[in-house]
């Protein structure tokens, strides 16, 4: 009986120094607009780098305690303004590997932006959305939907805005 009350306690104790993930949000966006020309990885455009602009100064109330790029120039790019408004470097990874990409998003404290690609932002917001309506990709010429997925304890939800509704 008494080994058994210690093991209880030991149990208690464990659990309650355990960390929790406190509920953040996660801002998942394409790149801004790309120059149109014949390279596979072009810079922005110069309404491109207005947007990025403007998605930093969306989101400098936010909290952002990271922020994470594709390894391109269009999507670093996009990424930089919050980066710097925030004091933080970008952390890179890799599109084609969300599981990854998902897991270590669960596993950071503090609100967070993802910037990544026509393809590959919307599946990366469908890993949140549950039993939902999942997104479709975006289309080439689509550039203005920021998707806010909410993590809470109890689950996550996703909502895609424009940029026009900040």
């Amino acid at each position: 009986m008494k080994n058994l009350l210690i093991l209880f306690i030991l149990v208690l104790i464990f659990f309650s120094c355990t960390t929790q993930n406190k509920p953040k949000t996660i801002y998942i966006v394409r790149h801004a607009e790309k120059q149109l020309v014949d390279n596979p990885d072009p810079e922005l455009a110069q309404v491109g780098y207005l947007r990025a602009k403007k998605l930093a100064q969306i989101l400098q109330n936010q909290e952002i305690k990271h922020v994470f790029s594709t390894d391109y120039k269009r999507t670093r790019l996009t990424a930089q303004p919050t980066a710097d408004q925030v004091g933080i470097s970008i952390q890179s990874y890799d599109p084609s590997n969300h599981d990854e990409l998902v897991e270590k998003l669960k596993s950071l404290d503090g609100n967070i932006l993802v910037v990544g690609h026509s393809n590959t932002v919307s599946r990366l917001a469908n890993y949140f959305v549950g039993e939902g309506e999942k997104y479709e990709d975006l289309q080439d010429l689509e550039y203005d939907f920021i998707y806010e997925v909410s993590l809470e304890k109890n689950g996550s939800s996703v909502f895609r805005k424009l940029y026009k509704e900040y």
